[in-house]
């Protein structure tokens, strides 16, 4: 479960070196959905800050738009779910394999 990161708007824009503004962006182009109705109640997660961490350093680095960085990120994480899921299939494969070895 993630960690809740209790901090207004302007403590994690601090933290992190970006404007309220660069912020707003993220969330309107769905990198990250705090929980919240406004800007001012927005309650962001571990999981949260690292992704916009995530989308500066891509946006920064690449000169990205943030449509783009959006999609980016998007597919980084799709990649991270696949090489986990991979992961644990190649564990599932070896343990089944072991066990036919045993049988035999």
């Amino acid at each position: 479960m993630a960690t809740i990161i209790m901090c207004n708007v302007q403590e994690l824009c601090r933290a992190i070196c970006i404007s309220e503004h660069c912020l707003t962006e993220i969330v309107a182009y769905g990198i990250v959905k705090p929980e919240g109705e406004s800007v001012t109640d927005w309650v962001f997660t571990d999981q949260d800050v690292a992704l916009i961490k995530k989308a500066v350093r891509l946006q920064r680095d690449l000169e990205l738009d943030w449509l783009a960085t959006a999609l980016a990120v998007s597919l980084l994480e799709q990649i991270d779910h696949l090489h986990a899921d991979n992961l644990y299939l190649k564990q599932r494969l070896k343990r089944l394999e072991s066990t036919h070895i045993h049988v035999l």
